[in-house]
């Protein structure tokens, strides 16, 4: 027994000492290691795999074709991904069965069409855990997949978004037509543009989060249902800051269509206020789904009106 438990230790520890020695990336159920993520990616395949990153600063990027692949910092928040991309898009482009994405940090993420994100989503599920995106032209955009799920935990949107490209306004965080988006403890800040949350998905779960606009420039809502949706918002801190391209509302519900149904949305138990030096008034909730919505209690400071229907 001791024997098998030394040969199982030093196996547990190959991958360690290997990226200890200069090849950051390796596949955990292998023990592989490879100094390019999108070769860790190629040897997964169309299987499942987890690709463990070293700590360190990479212009690396990926694109998943197939496979369960899941994409892990040895040591949260120590694995940066800066500014490489790929396809023109993003530093993982995601287009396999299903992928995850826990503690890594994506920056400077910049495309010539203004779309560069650290994570774009073109199908299946995705989880993304105790990660960063900042200072990039967006966080996370996806492409529509009604029968997937978008989950979110623990994980700061910082510095993103812009409406200064000719393709359209870039966002924190864009979901197209998902089945469920569920959004938790996570934190939006420090806008550049565009919205904080915009979002397409059927359903929608955005829960103990935080939005705060303080330091935000020229940002547009804090969560934009552009084509309705059902679910709920609730246990969230919102902050409008005094740099707006557009104050009218803290979260919209249908501004672009009504492609989703949205009635019995619910939108309770928040917080919202406006930040030091703002003279306008506002809206909390502004509708243009014309269907029963179920708003409030929230916490309003003064200046914001709980709801209106446009």
């Amino acid at each position: 027994m001791k024997i098998r438990l030394a040969a199982l230790a030093i196996v547990l520890a190959a991958p360690l000492a290997a990226q200890q020695a200069g090849a950051p990336f390796t596949v955990q159920e292998t023990g592989r290691t490879f100094y390019r993520l999108d070769d860790a990616v190629k040897a997964i395949g169309g299987s499942d795999g987890t690709i463990l990153v070293a700590p360190g600063r990479y212009k690396d990027c990926a694109i998943v074709e197939a496979g369960r692949v899941a994409f892990r910092a040895v040591q949260p928040g120590t694995a940066v991904f800066d500014g490489g991309t790929c396809e023109g898009k993003a530093a993982l482009v995601l287009r396999g069965r299903d992928a995850a994405v826990d503690g890594l940090v994506f920056q400077n993420m910049r495309v010539p069409d203004g779309n560069g994100a650290g994570i774009r989503l073109e199908k299946g599920p995705l989880t993304v855990l105790n990660t960063i995106f900042r200072d990039s032209e967006q966080g996370i955009l996806s492409a529509d997949d009604p029968r997937s799920t978008i989950r979110v935990d623990r994980s700061t949107f910082s510095g993103l978004g812009s409406c200064a490209n000719s393709a359209g306004c870039a966002h924190g965080l864009y979901i197209g037509r998902y089945g469920n988006l569920i959004v938790t403890r996570s934190r939006f800040e420090r806008g550049t543009g565009g919205h904080y949350l915009k979002s397409r998905a059927v359903n929608i779960d955005v829960r103990d989060s935080s939005f705060d606009d303080t330091a935000g420039k020229t940002t547009n809502y804090m969560i934009d249902l552009s084509a309705g949706s059902t679910g709920t918002i609730s246990g969230n801190t919102f902050v409008q800051g005094k740099n707006k391209e557009n104050h009218s509302a803290f979260v919209t519900v249908a501004p672009e269509s009504r492609d989703n149904p949205s009635a019995g949305l619910t939108v309770n138990g928040n917080k919202a206020s406006l930040a030091p030096g703002v003279e306008w008034s506002t809206v909390f909730v502004a509708d243009w789904s014309h269907e029963p919505l179920k708003i409030g209690p929230n916490q309003l400071a003064k200046g914001i009106t709980a709801f209106e229907t446009r």
